[in-house]
């Protein structure tokens, strides 16, 4: 897959189109790439996403832009994994957001992309106020040469799929309805990094995952799977939040203890798949206490996999 950072003023090929944040690439992003593939394989031309980098609420309202599912990393890996050929990251800032809609169409879509076909979700609006609607898409696709259509919204057990909706699951801890809304299991992938060895003077030494993000759609401690070390995934203890024993509070963090595993495994790119939810992150008085419950956390880990394996 082809990554471009912006929107070229002349396309480098024809395309299919389709336009998103895709954060998460969850069931109803994939419906929508399926759709894409199999137009763009309808008319011999590539099949790619416009994306906005960064989220447009990490522009306006960073305050309250919401947890980010997936990293531009872990997202450009999902649209590669769905078939997209060529991903445009498209720079959302206050002058794009005062493009009008027609603009829009002509600079970017058809000047920049050389859309012959546009997907997009049935609540999808562009453009300075959000004017831009499949109407207007669809009576500029009569003068310049290009089809538009909107994908229905896809449900899951009676619930429409959203990004919003997997994190909401997330937050609540609800690992298995966020699996069911992304049709797998809710993952995080980073670089193995040194951290402050606090887990090794208590006698479990865990793998500092780098979290390229402020926030995290989850907190607390959680039975995982790795993968990106061995053929296997390999079972662990996962902690993400703002470790409130250690006291630095700032930034959240992802540690992993992995289990019978004590290879040296900094500088690799690992993905920690999360398979449930053991407890709350929670304050401990004192190190001891701390280490006392990664020792229960451990066995829970434990007793938990073989549970499954035995089940």
């Amino acid at each position: 897959m082809r990554v471009f950072l912006g929107v070229p003023e002349q396309a480098v090929s024809p395309t299919v189109l389709t336009i998103g944040n895709f954060d998460g690439v969850h069931l109803g992003h994939q419906a929508m790439l399926r759709q894409l593939r199999a137009r763009a394989d309808a008319l011999g031309v590539p099949a790619a996403v416009l994306t906005f980098e960064p989220h447009p609420r990490e522009v306006f309202a960073p305050d309250q832009a919401p947890a980010r599912l997936t990293s531009l990393r872990e997202k450009l890996a999902l649209l590669e994994a769905c078939g997209v050929d060529q991903t445009y990251l498209f720079r959302f800032d206050r002058k794009q957001a005062s493009m009008s809609a027609e603009h829009f169409v002509e600079r970017v879509l058809v000047a920049g992309l050389g859309v012959k076909h546009v997907i997009v979700g049935d609540d999808f609006r562009f453009g300075q106020g959000r004017k831009g609607d499949l109407a207007l898409l669809q009576a500029y696709g009569g003068k310049y040469g290009f089809a538009a259509e909107a994908l229905n919204t896809v449900e899951q057990q009676g619930l429409r799929v959203s990004s919003s909706a997997v994190r909401e699951a997330l937050d609540r801890s609800d690992l298995e309805q966020a699996a069911v809304l992304l049709g797998r299991p809710y993952a995080i992938a980073g670089r193995v990094v040194h951290g402050d060895k606090i887990g090794r003077t208590l006698g479990y030494p865990t793998a500092n995952v780098q979290l390229k993000r402020k926030r995290v759609p989850m907190k607390g401690v959680y039975a995982v799977t790795v993968s990106g070390l061995d053929k296997r995934q390999l079972p662990g203890a996962a902690s993400i939040g703002v470790r409130p024993t250690v006291g630095q509070g700032l930034r959240p963090v992802l540690e992993v203890y992995l289990l019978d595993f004590d290879q040296d495994v900094y500088g690799a790119h690992v993905t920690v798949h999360f398979q449930h939810r053991l407890r709350d992150e929670v304050k401990f008085d004192s190190f001891d206490a701390l280490k006392r419950q990664i020792a229960l956390d451990v066995q829970a880990t434990q007793d938990y996999f073989a549970g499954k394996h035995h089940g």
